[in-house]
């Protein structure tokens, strides 16, 4: 994997502008579409992907590298990422997928052709309730 360091003057920048940073240093090393795979923050050991028992100084690392990581940007002493070029990757387009929740506050993803474009309470043919082990996708 190829390894860039960018050297930044004053104080860190915040996530969001130290990956923005981390997108234009890959689009100028040949990435026609880059996308982090993952990320650190020196700081306070915050990564991407996370979990628990990890070693915040190397799986961030490790995870990009082995899932399509081909660049590593280093933003000042603050910031590391391991981007890969999507380009090629075809989309998906617009999920018919939505969130909805019942009475109770449960939520649910629920498909949009079985349910329909004006229900608004889930269904079980149409829904999957989103427990501890499902993410909230859209």
């Amino acid at each position: 994997m190829k390894n860039v360091h960018v050297d930044y003057q004053g104080a860190a920048p915040d996530f969001q502008r130290a990956s923005l940073l981390a997108k234009s240093v890959a689009q100028e090393n040949a990435m026609q579409q880059p996308t982090i795979v993952s990320w650190h923050q020196s700081s306070n050991q915050h990564m991407s992907p996370y979990y628990d028992g990890a070693n915040p100084d190397s799986w961030w690392e490790k995870y990009g590298e082995g899932n399509g990581g081909k660049l590593e940007v280093s933003v000042g002493d603050e910031y590391g990422f391991v981007m890969m070029d999507t380009q090629d990757y075809e989309t998906l387009g617009k999920m018919p997928l939505r969130n909805l929740s019942d009475e109770y506050g449960n939520h649910y993803l629920c498909l949009t052709p079985m349910l329909g474009l004006l229900d608004k309470k889930p269904s079980l043919a149409a829904c999957t309730y989103l427990d501890g082990w499902l993410a909230d996708q859209l």
